[in-house]
């Protein structure tokens, strides 16, 4: 965002994101002909909207009305013969205001400029703020790929990989969190928030929210955001582990109360997750090196409806010999909504006085964590 216009929306913040009107999305993207389309997917009081245009020349536009300023994707797929699994389309994403806002590139998505209208405008300044990062994620991605069955099977390789991706990610949350703290009258700013980390911690991201714009924390996005922050807040370290129930694979009620005095583990799994089903493997290995040190696990399954057997059959196959529960509801599982879970694998290591201790922690870092508290001298 231009500073005059950061000054303007500072003092009369609401302006931003209050607006309704129509849009204009016009574009030009050399290079692009027949039979070419161009498909954009946003979502609309809740509802998924898509709208499709052909290109001309690689000329394309589209109009509309909406209610209130709207993240959205545009897909460009040269065969023009729509979606499918098998064959992956050219995206972006971008924000439909009330304007005419204006797509231009001289080829194709990846070099795509997009300007006209406030929002989009921030989003352009947040992407080429990004865009070095970006390009370092980018190859390593590309990397993973050329990588044969076989390589990836190499512990040492994975753990080297991992460590850059880590490192990139850092990168970016760094970008992420200057832009943030510059801009804090945008709804881009509250949508970086939102994808800051796919584990926050409150005490990184709570301050940031804090200095955003009055407006946009009393959004209906911002208030949202804020219940999570709250959910955050209760389950960051040094809190007392939030208490639940649920019933494990007989059916009987389990209570996380029943494991105090213990070091437990409560680990978010489901049998459709293949990362999960990845690092089960670990935590299997250090639950035998330690389950007689007074160390054990509480598996919470976010496995779908009807899904029962799946879920057993998971437990099973990869030897998760200690207690598991869920209700089967996927992501709305009771548990994983009460601790603020949107990704899996994730994990809380609770103390024996209830406190969590440790959040995520995977790979040699479970490990290390379990010796360091487990082996310690009274």
């Amino acid at each position: 965002m231009n500073r005059f216009f950061a000054i303007i929306f500072l003092l009369i913040p609401s302006l931003v994101w209050a607006q309704t009107g129509s849009y204009t999305l016009g574009a030009k993207l050399a290079g692009s002909k027949a039979p070419a389309k161009a498909y954009l997917r946003y979502m609309a009081n809740g509802t998924a909207k898509m709208d499709s245009a052909q290109l001309q020349n690689g000329v394309f536009s589209f109009k509309g009305t909406i209610d209130e300023p709207a993240e959205a994707t545009l897909f460009i797929d040269k065969l023009g013969t729509g979606f499918s699994r098998t064959r992956p389309i050219a995206a972006m994403s971008l924000y439909l205001e009330p304007g005419t806002i204006l797509l231009t590139s001289p080829d194709s998505l990846d070099n795509a400029v997009i300007s006209g209208t406030p929002l989009n405008a921030d989003y352009q300044k947040l992407s080429t703020m990004l865009r070095p990062v970006s390009g370092k994620m980018a190859l390593l991605m590309k990397e993973y790929r050329a990588l044969t069955p076989e390589q990836r099977k190499s512990k040492e390789l994975e753990e080297s990989m991992d460590k850059r991706y880590e490192t990139i990610e850092g990168e970016q949350k760094k970008v992420k969190a200057q832009f943030i703290k510059e801009n804090p009258a945008s709804m881009v700013s509250l949508n970086a928030l939102q994808r800051y980390d796919y584990a926050p911690e409150y005490a990184e991201v709570g301050p940031m929210f804090d200095g955003l714009s009055d407006a946009l924390k009393n959004s209906k996005s911002g208030k949202e955001y804020a219940k999570l922050l709250s959910t955050l807040k209760a389950t960051s370290i040094g809190a007392m582990a939030p208490e639940f129930m649920q019933a494990d694979t007989s059916g009987k009620l389990v209570s996380l109360t029943a494991f105090r005095g213990k070091y437990v583990l409560i680990d978010f799994w489901a049998s459709w997750c293949g990362p999960c089903r990845a690092e089960n493997p670990n935590v299997v290995k250090n639950f035998h090196q330690y389950k007689d040190k007074n160390f054990t696990v509480l598996g919470v399954s976010l496995d779908r409806p009807n899904a029962r057997e799946a879920w057993l059959k998971a437990i099973h196959k990869d030897g998760l010999d200690w207690t598991q529960v869920s209700d089967l509801k996927f992501w709305d599982n009771d548990v994983a909504k009460q601790y603020g879970i949107r990704s899996i694998p994730q994990n809380f290591l609770i103390a024996p006085d209830g406190k969590i201790v440790a959040k995520n922690i995977r790979g040699e870092e479970l490990g290390k964590n379990l010796e360091k508290m487990l082996t310690a001298k009274p």
